[in-house]
């Protein structure tokens, strides 16, 4: 009997990540779910595993390298790896941006996936038919006023993304990049503005239908499931009300 498949998402206490560890594991995946949060990530795995799933969880925080690596090693083969773990800090103009806040997001955006990524590349190469998923962003693609810390984080995440199919194409190995555009969820906004729900709640207002967490975790469960021979290297996913980064549809 083949063993079942094992599935880590990084960043899976809530939004795109928890979405995602559902879907992966509806989809037959033993999900591991891994966030700085542990009280939520175990209540997580609990859902799962009381769904008739297989969930465990696994407190880490993706920009502790010695952390990291100790996770790495549990692992003598991996079928996916989903870099979720990320964020946002602030909206301010380059003029007056935080250098800290550009820093954060740095870490948390790139160098956790840089951390992540080489820690478990050998199992998934091991596993002899990996994949690995880095949910990057529009911002990863496009820039826009207020963002610029942001964009620039994720447009190195779209760039290690890139590369590392260039280095590793002829193994095993598959690299996905999926970039949302405008997602709704219960902290993405939130935790930008440092709890300023008011500031949150402008970023959706007047917007028809902005995306939720579900339908991201839609796009990645399509993606790492289709034929292993078949890459999807880059899905870009919007709200019908959103054409760009700055041109949105509201009706206030």
């Amino acid at each position: 009997m083949a063993a079942t498949p094992i599935a880590v998402i990084t960043g899976a206490s809530s939004g795109i990540g928890a979405a995602t560890a559902r879907r992966l594991a509806a989809e037959g995946y033993r999900v591991v779910l891994t966030a700085r949060r542990k009280d939520r990530i175990e209540a997580l795995a609990e859902e799962i595993n009381a769904a008739g799933h297989q969930a465990t969880a696994y407190a880490l925080d993706v920009t502790d390298r010695a952390a990291v690596d100790e996770f790495g090693t549990a692992f003598a083969s991996l079928a996916v790896l989903v870099n979720n773990a990320g964020g946002a800090l602030g909206a301010d103009p380059v003029a007056t941006g935080d250098p800290a806040d550009w820093r954060q997001m740095f870490e948390t955006n790139v160098v956790g996936t840089l951390n992540i990524t080489q820690a478990l590349l050998p199992a998934l190469t091991a596993s002899g038919d990996g994949t690995i998923v880095v949910l990057t962003s529009t911002a990863g693609h496009g820039t826009y006023e207020g963002g610029a810390g942001y964009v620039a984080a994720k447009h190195g995440e779209h760039v290690l993304a890139e590369t590392l199919r260039l280095e590793i194409v002829g193994t095993p190995v598959r690299v996905i990049e999926i970039a949302p555009g405008m997602v709704k969820t219960d902290e993405f906004a939130t935790n930008r503005f440092r709890g300023d729900t008011e500031k949150a709640a402008k970023v959706y207002a007047g917007v028809d239908a902005p995306l939720t967490a579900e339908d991201v975790a839609d796009t990645v469960g399509w993606a790492v499931t289709r034929p292993s021979h078949v890459n999807i290297d880059l899905l870009v996913v919007r709200p019908r009300a959103q054409a760009s980064n700055s041109k949105v549809h509201r009706t206030l």
